[in-house]
């Protein structure tokens, strides 16, 4: 990643969304920066910094800059990942985070050698306001793909409308992008659909990702092999060569899983999935996870089970359990007996523990 003033040892802000799937790529990728000379500090809020740990370990000249964090009446005090809520905070997690601007202005003003760039997450895209209030480059941080991305930039940028939104199954076309993908209104962005022009945390929705877009820069943990088309779709839209491939980011230098407590399945033991992988055909695993928030209720883990058992078929299966009592869910075990009934064609992850 080239192009940032100053050179080696130039100071940089990293600044993550409090989220699993957010937090570990960017603390991935800022141990990749910290092998390259910059000067870094990382923004965290206090309940977060326990996750830098190993980072900081590993890195003792990474600096930390830790605010507090800002009182939301809908976010439990003493929560401040979103880990530990059910999605329906996210808006509030979002807009808290929004508070945080003032805070950063004034540890840059009063710091002795300010950042010369902010890298900051997808969901933060407020803090291009504040980089160029500054006067210094914001780079975005995506922990996902480029197609994805893509079409998120182009629903914020297009305000696209169908005449029903009620209409789930009414469908929206991509036709800008590569192979002009169509998605039917159930599969579009739920913060999209719950837009409404001049409410307060649509139009700041809006700000946010009309505030990626401007950026000065883009970081995508992602590789071209996977998604060149849209990589230069996207580079194309911004007007820009300022994209940058990273990923997959947590198999870089061939290291296992270091920075910060996963959580997941790269915390448990990467290699025994990878050789488990390895022992299968192309093309005959199924993958089933709902991301670092979703909790599948009773019924629902009842049914997937019953699906992937019926099916023969090979799979992993990331189960997300709740960490207290602010993420919701009717949440219980596996069905009796799944587990051996289909050991060795299964392999599920959850808890920090594995079986197959």
């Amino acid at each position: 990643m080239t192009g940032l003033d100053s050179g080696a040892g130039a100071h940089v802000l990293v600044f993550p969304f409090p989220s699993q799937g957010h937090m570990i790529p960017l603390l991935d990728f800022t141990q990749q920066l910290a092998t390259r000379g910059l000067s870094i500090t990382v923004l965290v809020t206090p309940q977060n910094l326990s996750l830098l740990h190993p980072l900081l370990s590993k890195h003792p000249s990474i600096r930390t800059l830790v605010l507090p964090f800002p009182p939301h009446p809908s976010i439990p005090a003493g929560v401040e990942n979103s880990k530990d809520l059910s999605g329906k905070y996210f808006s509030a997690m979002l807009i808290t985070l929004g508070e945080l601007y003032n805070p950063i202005v004034d540890w840059f003003r009063t710091h002795p050698s300010p950042p010369v760039a902010i890298i900051s997450d997808m969901f933060l895209g407020w803090t291009q306001q504040l980089a160029c209030e500054l006067g210094i480059h914001r780079v975005v941080f995506s922990p996902s793909g480029a197609m994805s991305l893509s079409a998120m930039y182009s629903l914020w940028r297009d305000l696209p409308k169908i005449e029903d939104p009620t209409n789930l199954k009414a469908t929206i076309c991509f036709s800008k992008m590569p192979n002009s993908p169509v998605l039917a209104w159930w599969q579009v962005s739920g913060l999209y659909r719950r837009y409404i022009e001049r409410a307060p945390f649509s139009e700041f929705t809006k700000d946010v990702f009309r505030g990626n877009i401007a950026s000065w820069g883009l970081v995508i943990n992602s590789f071209t092999e996977l998604e060149r088309d849209y990589l230069d779709y996207l580079a194309n839209e911004l007007g820009h060569d300022r994209v940058w491939d990273v990923g997959p980011l947590h198999f870089l230098d061939g290291e296992k899983s270091g920075q910060m407590d996963r959580g997941g399945p790269s915390s448990v033991a990467a290699d025994d999935i990878l050789t488990w992988l390895d022992s299968c055909g192309d093309n005959t695993v199924v993958y089933a996870c709902f991301g670092s928030q979703a909790v599948l209720n009773n019924r629902q883990m009842e049914g997937l089970a019953l699906g992937l058992e019926k099916s023969g078929a090979r799979f992993i299966w990331s189960i997300k359990e709740p960490t207290n009592e602010h993420v919701e869910g009717d949440h219980r075990a596996l069905p009796p007996g799944f587990e051996d009934r289909v050991a060795g064609r299964g392999l599920i992850i959850r808890g920090g523990a594995h079986k197959s």
